[in-house]
């Protein structure tokens, strides 16, 4: 029996927290594995594992930010490692751990209790980190340091953290994200009736959504200004802001309910909170739209589109490339660029054709290269050969 220990930076069910919940379940049912998952907090993601049986402790992580690598913080950092894995060590007991398993560079904790105890660490990968350069130059030398293998969740991710890393290159492979939808398609009546009470919208409308966190990088604002031109020539359009602001950031959900107002469309625009049943919300949206600032190192949502049978408008950047294929299951637009983002979805929205084909073609694609099994067989021979190493 193979206990696989997962550490993970938070509690709520966005991209990465997503990926680690189908993950951490479908290992946990393969015979000779047992999984603990670690969490720094309750929250969603924490009671669905505990309700699917899943053993989770709830500790530190060492979480790290920029902010971390400024002296004094990384000073309090140092002092920290240690008695957080005593901590982690106590916690588990008698218990043996074969792999450690990072998920996302945000957490330190697993690097260092792996390379304390002597244990097999995977470091899953799922940013690009382009700055500040002090934090974009470290990562590569500390997961080189850390890793004994180094899994992407995009080729995008992995080009840009072993660029100048043979080393680390060595040691890395790419699996790319994938999604389970386990639910079916909403009937005609139960989507009339979601769209008119989240969206205030009937069939007549178009509903272009942006589902995922409210941040300073993915766009809203962006989209905003780009729907705002847009809403002049076609009244009929709706825009939908599915999700919530990271802790402590909810101004920027007020700054975005601000600008609404400030251009007036209050009844065309809505920011719906996060919601952790989100199938029925994307089999109510009509188009998804990922107008990200900066490159996506994955984009689990556009796959959650293309699971919904809708048409996408991404930006052509990062690991989107790799999931969406234009004039096939979406449009690119150029990234950060206003009238290149207004231009796409009126070419789009006024294409009755490819509204439907693009979604069929994307559910396809979605399910054909993206497949779930896929990426947790990867897994499986990714830790049966680490054992082997041993």
């Amino acid at each position: 029996m193979k206990t696989i220990l997962y550490i993970h930076q938070a509690a709520e069910l966005y991209g990465s927290d997503k990926t680690l919940l189908d993950l951490v379940q479908a290992i946990d049912k393969k015979p000779g594995f047992n999984v603990i998952v670690i969490l720094p907090n309750d929250g969603p993601l924490k009671s669905l594992l505990i309700k699917n049986g899943i053993k989770v402790l709830t500790l530190p992580v060492i979480k790290i930010s920029r902010e971390v690598f400024k002296p004094h913080k990384l000073i309090a950092l140092l002092f920290s490692i240690y008695p957080l894995c005593k901590r982690l060590k106590k916690a588990l007991g008698e218990t043996t751990i074969d792999i450690v398993h990072s998920n996302t560079l945000a957490v330190l904790l697993g690097a260092f209790y792996a390379k304390f105890n002597g244990i097999k660490h995977v470091w899953h990968v799922h940013e690009i980190i382009r700055k500040p350069d002090v934090v974009k130059n470290a990562y590569p030398l500390i997961v080189n340091y850390f890793s004994d293998k180094v899994v992407f969740n995009s080729k995008a991710s992995m080009n840009f953290l072993t660029e100048n890393n043979e080393g680390l290159k060595k040691i890395s492979q790419v699996n790319l994200n994938a999604v389970s939808r386990e639910k079916d398609f909403l009937d005609k009546n139960k989507r009339h009736q979601i769209r008119q009470e989240l969206f205030y919208a009937t069939e007549e409308n178009i509903v272009l959504g942006l589902v995922g966190r409210i941040s300073k990088w993915k766009g809203q604002d962006l989209l905003l200004k780009a729907f705002s031109e847009l809403n002049q020539n076609y009244p009929s359009l709706k825009l939908v802001f599915v999700g919530s602001a990271p802790p402590n950031q909810e101004y920027l959900v007020e700054a975005l309910n601000k600008q609404i107002k400030t251009l007036k469309l209050e009844y065309s625009c809505k920011i719906v909170p996060f919601q952790e049943e989100i199938w029925p919300v994307w089999d109510a949206i009509d188009v998804g739209v990922i107008p990200s600032k900066e490159p996506e190192p994955f984009g689990l949502v556009a796959l959650e589109a293309m699971l919904s049978k809708k048409p996408l408008i991404v930006a052509e950047h990062g690991g989107l490339l790799e999931i969406v294929k234009d004039g096939e299951t979406g449009y690119f637009f150029k990234p950060n660029d206003i009238i290149s983002l207004k231009n796409t979805i009126e070419k789009l929205v006024t294409n009755e054709a490819a509204l439907l084909s693009f979604g069929e073609a994307g559910y396809k694609r979605a399910n054909k290269f993206f497949s779930i099994d896929k990426h947790i067989h990867s897994f499986v021979e990714i830790y049966e050969n680490l054992e082997d190493k041993k």
